[in-house]
C-alpha cells in the first residue's frame, strides 16, 4: 500500500496562480500525483508549474478562462491527451468582491455587471469544470471532485452578495451532482474559513484586528491548512465521505 496521498493519480487543479491553489499544488505533487494545474493568470500559472517541477513534481500548465465552456473542456482534453486519464480535479478558481471592487457593499448596492462577474466565476465556472470532470470520469469509471466553497457558502456574510450567492451554489451543485454521479464518482465541498490569500485583503482593511477574535484558532488559515483537506478528498482515502461540505474554519462556525 502507498504511502502516499495521492501516488499515480492524474489531478486537475484551477486557481493554481498562489493561494490556496499553489498549495494544494505543491502538496498534490509531493503525495505523489501528476498534475495539470490551470489559471488565467498565465505568468501566475508559470511560476506555479515552475516552483513544483523544482520540487520534483510531474506538472503541465494551461492558462484557461474558466467562464469559457471551450477553454474548460480543452484542459480535460489537455490532462487525458498528456496523461491518459484524469483521476481527480480540484476546481478552487474563484474571485471575492473586494478583488472586483465591491467589497464594502451591501445586496443592493452591488453593480449588476460586477455581480454577474461574480457569479460566472465562482458558481457557473466550477458548474462548465463539473461538466466536463463528469463526462471524462464517467467514461473511465471513476474520479473524485473537490470544489472550493467557502464559509460564505454556508452563512450569510455582510457585504459578500454576489461571493455568497456563487458559494451557496457551488454547494448546491456539490450535493446534487453527489448524488447523480455516486458511487464512482466523489464529490466534495471543501468550505475554507478566513485564509491568508489574496481574497482576504478587503475582509482584513475593513475587520482590523477584530478579525483574529472570532476565531478560536487565534489566526488566519494557511493555504496549506486547506491543501490537506483538499488533497485528502481527492484521495482513496475519503472515500466514504462524498457529498459532504469540509469546513475548514478554525473554528469560527464553533460560535
Amino acid at each position: 500500500m502507498s504511502t502516499t496521498l495521492l501516488d499515480d493519480k492524474v489531478v486537475l487543479i484551477t486557481g493554481a496562480a498562489g493561494g490556496i491553489g499553489r498549495a494544494t499544488a505543491t502538496l498534490a505533487a509531493a503525495e505523489g500525483a501528476s498534475l495539470l494545474l490551470s489559471d488565467l493568470s498565465a505568468d501566475g500559472l508559470a511560476d506555479t508549474v515552475d516552483h513544483v517541477r523544482a520540487q520534483g513534481g510531474n506538472v503541465i500548465g494551461v492558462a484557461a478562462d474558466l467562464t469559457v465552456r471551450a477553454d474548460v473542456d480543452a484542459l480535460v482534453a489537455a490532462a487525458v491527451d498528456h496523461y491518459g486519464r484524469l483521476d481527480g480535479a480540484f476546481n478552487n478558481a474563484g474571485v471575492s468582491g473586494g478583488q472586483i471592487g465591491q467589497g464594502d457593499r451591501r445586496v443592493g448596492e452591488w453593480d449588476e455587471h460586477k455581480f454577474d462577474l461574480a457569479i460566472a466565476v465562482n458558481l457557473k465556472a466550477t458548474w462548465l469544470c463539473l461538466r466536463a470532470e463528469l463526462s471524462q470520469m464517467e467514461a473511465q469509471g471513476g474520479g473524485a471532485i473537490v470544489n472550493t466553497a467557502s464559509l460564505a457558502g454556508l452563512t450569510g456574510f455582510k457585504r459578500t452578495a454576489g461571493y455568497s450567492a456563487g458559494k451557496h451554489g457551488v454547494i448546491g451543485l456539490t450535493k446534487t451532482a453527489a448524488l447523480e454521479y455516486g458511487p464512482a464518482i466523489r464529490i466534495y465541498a471543501v468550505c475554507p474559513g478566513y485564509t491568508d490569500t489574496a481574497l482576504m485583503a478587503e475582509a482584513k482593511r475593513l475587520l482590523g484586528d477584530s478579525l483574529y477574535t472570532r476565531i478560536p484558532a487565534g489566526r488566519l488559515a494557511q493555504p496549506d491548512d486547506i491543501a490537506q483537506m483538499a488533497c485528502w478528498l481527492l484521495s482513496d482515502r475519503a472515500s466514504y465521505a462524498s457529498g459532504g461540505e469540509f469546513v475548514v474554519d478554525g473554528g469560527y462556525l464553533a460560535g
